[in-house]
């Protein structure tokens, strides 16, 4: 893979990469941020990969990585002193929103890697180092969740 077929496919990975950034993070900066950051570490080593065929996951599971080290971070940073939400990110309150959040993260990646970022099972099995079986259990349990989550707060 040559630099220009890279910057060429995570161009066309970005709004894929976008929308599980801020499903998982939750704010349209941070998931901007961590777009970028992702992208720039699969810069660094694009020429590791060796099934190209596999790029999106490739950069999804890069990308998988930093939200995770963002919200160790956030956590981190929380537990020291609680900060007021802003008002710039009430968008984000949408119930479905919401009860994505309130999941697992073991079962939030796989919600957000299949319907938000169109993967198939396969594919988010890959991408997460799962069988496919284990992910279709997390999808099964989480849409469960999910359903009972929002039909208790009247959604459905």
């Amino acid at each position: 893979m040559t630099e220009l077929e890279f910057t060429e496919r995570a161009q066309k990975a970005r709004g894929k990469l976008y929308r599980a950034a801020l499903l998982t993070l939750g704010s349209q900066t941070a998931a901007i941020d961590a777009v970028d950051e992702a992208v720039y570490k699969g810069y660094l080593s694009y020429h590791k990969l060796r099934q190209p065929q596999f790029f999106d996951t490739w950069l999804v599971r890069i990308l998988i990585n930093v939200c995770r080290d963002e919200l160790r971070r956030r956590s981190r940073e929380l537990a020291v002193e609680r900060l007021p939400e802003t008002a710039g990110e009430d968008f984000d309150a949408l119930p479905l929103k919401e009860a994505i959040r309130r999941l697992p993260e073991e079962l939030r990646e796989v919600i957000i890697l299949r319907y938000f970022s169109g993967f198939t099972l396969e594919e988010t099995a890959q991408t997460l180092g799962l069988p496919r079986g284990t992910v279709s259990t997390r999808q099964r349990k989480a849409l469960a969740l999910l359903k009972l989550d929002l039909t208790e707060e009247g959604v459905s």
